[in-house]
């Protein structure tokens, strides 16, 4: 027994949920062939085996064949897809969690040229901006499909044996039905906002007349456009009175805004560096004004506030959907009194970011999620445990140190720095990016639990190495900015990681080659634009920053287009030379001989890094693997057996950027990956 909030069961109808903590419907893109398989059931059986009350499966999962997926969703309108949810939902019910499913047409949200190549149907022809399809106004005959198209759908997921379904009506054809700026039918489906709705209760109706009175149906919506002419507050309002007056849902999952810009979908579902539950008081007077059973997420990321939202009545339940695939086992940990274990979901939105470029949902610190089949989250010691050295505390080598403890390893690490963090302690320089040391901190405080040995201030060259008779050494030593670019002037120019690290004083006028197209160079911008300095990011690339996919690039953009920055893409750098007290910097392209110069008085090149790898050529020798790795034993999760020197004392590996310039997910992946077999 416990008087936690987030612990008591909740009776929803006839289901009792064991608790009050769901994972919300979400597409983490791992459908095959568009049918839920081993990958997307072991991803949401993790979840269930470590406690969670409720899983969601599949945001956005697709009811009509001319509603063609762009996130590689699940396709609901194929009959085949009913042995695969079954599967999915047996295995989550042996773990007593229940299981539901959103359904949706994407209505404009998608695209003509994917998939058969269909029109996009809407309730008006109106773009959305961020897929860029000119929409067909629906007939009578669409409308009469699509309903039944529902219908189907959720026949086939009642056969499944799932616990309920959600409707989907945010930015997506429900609700493009609804609001004014999309809806431009005449009759008996456009105009007033009783016809706007009918949609929603034919379908609605459609459902019921299949599945009974009994399944569970719920509408996960917006309460608020927050656009000029779109759904207000009050609209919002009207709506959750009419679904819970119209006795054919059972309950409102409430959102918050509009997603049909990079922009505003950032806002429903904020990143890193925007305030954590923006909308949970929204939610909360959603509640109060329908005394209904309300869901919410967006941005609950910590236990905390996931318990406040409970106890104050603002919520039934509440959905942790990003920090699940930080961490899959947060009930598990509450329920042992491990709070402080709980691997903290930083908000760096790799996950959606990569859904939302054509890839699959990774979390940026956890490098298991979505690879539960080839990289379970658990670690299992190891049956002839050694001494392992690890040289670098950044996120490679903290990893590289964590999964060896966990093996039963004795380890030992060398930093340079009197104090762990590599890259990342630079990142967090930015304020909006201070959560990515959470990557770092939490790995720490697992190595000190374990008993890592830390030596700090410690350059360990091949001798301090030695010293401490190692069985494996793994080179975790990071990289260093490389700025040589220039066919003239490399001596004249700075590396964002100067400015970042206040080596180096901002100018006054100063152009950024940004040859890499990550976060340094913007966040470069930020601090010398924040002096009053005068900005100009250059980049060869035909769009800017492109390693920093769409949510994330959002926080960033607002507060250098408030600052008048200037980006100016497909043009590169080619020299620099001084011009009085000046810098004259020359533009060259890729698409000719043209050229064009600037007068700035600092030029600052972000090129990424190149390995400092030093103290692994002096290792190698030592080796009895030549610091040899076998790609197919570690694609494969197999132990590393290279033997390329007999006479070898010690094992030798390098991760992370001691390799090449990559990202924080790639060098935890190295390191869990390498370490996992030793």
């Amino acid at each position: 027994m416990t008087n936690d909030p987030l612990l008591q069961p909740y009776a929803l109808k006839h289901l009792t949920l064991k608790n009050r903590l769901m994972i919300s419907s979400h597409e983490p893109a791992y459908p095959e062939d568009g049918m839920p398989k081993d990958r997307y059931r072991a991803y949401h059986a993790e979840r269930a085996r470590a406690g969670v009350g409720l899983t969601m499966t599949a945001g956005s999962a697709s009811v009509s064949r001319d509603s063609p997926p762009v996130f590689n969703n699940i396709l609901a309108w194929k009959d085949e897809v009913v042995g695969w949810m079954r599967e999915l939902t047996d295995e989550c019910h042996d773990h007593g969690c229940a299981v539901m499913i959103q359904l949706t047409h994407l209505g404009r949200r998608t695209r003509w040229d994917k998939a058969d190549w269909l029109p996009v149907v809407s309730a008006g022809h109106e773009r959305e901006a961020s897929h860029r399809a000119f929409p067909k106004m629906a007939e009578d005959w669409d409308i009469a499909r699509i309903i039944e198209d529902y219908a189907d759908a959720a026949e086939r997921m009642q056969a499944a044996g799932l616990d309920g379904i959600e409707l989907q009506a945010y930015g997506h054809l429900m609700d493009q039905f609804w609001s004014p700026l999309t809806n431009s039918l005449d009759g008996d489906y456009g105009g007033p906002l009783d016809n706007r709705l009918r949609f929603t209760f034919d379908v609605l109706s459609a459902i019921r007349a299949r599945v009974g009175d009994d399944f569970i149906v719920g509408v996960r919506y917006t309460g608020d456009e927050g656009l000029p002419g779109g759904l207000d507050k009050e609209d919002g309002l009207e709506i959750s009175r009419r679904l819970k007056a119209c006795g054919m849902v059972d309950f409102l999952n409430v959102v918050k805004g509009h997603i049909d810009t990079d922009a505003g979908l950032t806002d429903v579902i904020p990143v890193q560096g925007m305030r954590s539950a923006p909308h949970l008081d929204f939610a909360g007077e959603v509640r109060a004004a329908t005394e209904f059973p309300t869901f919410h997420a967006a941005k609950i990321q910590d236990v905390a506030t996931a318990r406040h939202a409970i106890a104050s009545g603002k919520l039934d339940l509440v959905g942790m959907t990003r920090a699940h695939m930080a961490d899959p086992h947060i009930v598990a940990k509450i329920m042992r009194g491990e709070e402080e274990r709980i691997r903290p979901c930083v908000g760096a939105n790799y996950c959606l970011d990569r859904i939302y470029q054509g890839g699959m949902a990774l979390c940026v610190h956890n490098p298991s999620t979505g690879r539960e089949l080839e990289q379970p989250h658990e670690i299992e010691p190891s049956g002839s445990p050694g001494r392992v050295v690890v040289i670098g505390a950044g996120p490679a080598g903290l990893e590289a140190a964590r999964v060896a403890a966990l093996r039963g390893h004795e380890v030992i690490v060398h930093e340079a720095a009197n104090h762990p963090g590599g890259q990342i302690r630079l990142t967090a320089q930015t304020e909006r990016r201070r959560e990515m040391m959470q990557i770092i901190d939490w790995r720490f405080a697992e190595c000190e639990r374990s008993g890592v040995r830390f030596h700090f201030n410690s350059f360990a060259g091949e001798d301090e190495v030695l010293e401490d008779s190692p069985d494996t050494v793994i080179v975790a030593t990071g990289g260093l900015p490389h700025s040589s670019v220039l066919t003239e002037g490399d001596a004249l120019v700075v590396s964002a990681w100067d400015i970042l690290s206040g080596d180096v004083a901002p100018g006054e006028n100063v152009l950024i080659y940004d040859d890499a197209g990550d976060y340094p160079a913007l966040q470069a911008a930020e601090k010398i634009a924040q002096a009053g300095g005068r900005v100009e990011i250059v980049t060869r690339d035909r769009t800017i920053v492109p390693e920093v996919m769409a949510m994330s690039l959002t926080p960033s953009l607002r507060v250098l287009q408030a600052l008048d920055v200037t980006f100016t893409p497909t043009w590169r750098l080619d020299a620099v030379a001084r011009d009085g007290n000046a810098l004259r910097a020359t533009l060259g392209s890729d698409y000719g001989s043209m050229t064009r110069t600037r007068q700035v008085d600092q030029v600052i090149v972000n090129h990424g890094t190149r390995p400092l790898d030093e103290v692994y050529f002096d290792l190698r020798p030592g080796s009895s693997n030549l610091g040899e790795v076998d790609y197919e034993a570690l694609v494969a999760g197999q132990k590393q057996a290279v033997t390329r020197n007999p006479d070898g004392r010690y094992r030798l590996y390098r991760i992370g950027d001691a390799v090449a310039a990559r990202n924080v997910h790639a060098a935890i992946y190295d390191a869990l990956r390498l370490v996992r077999t030793l």
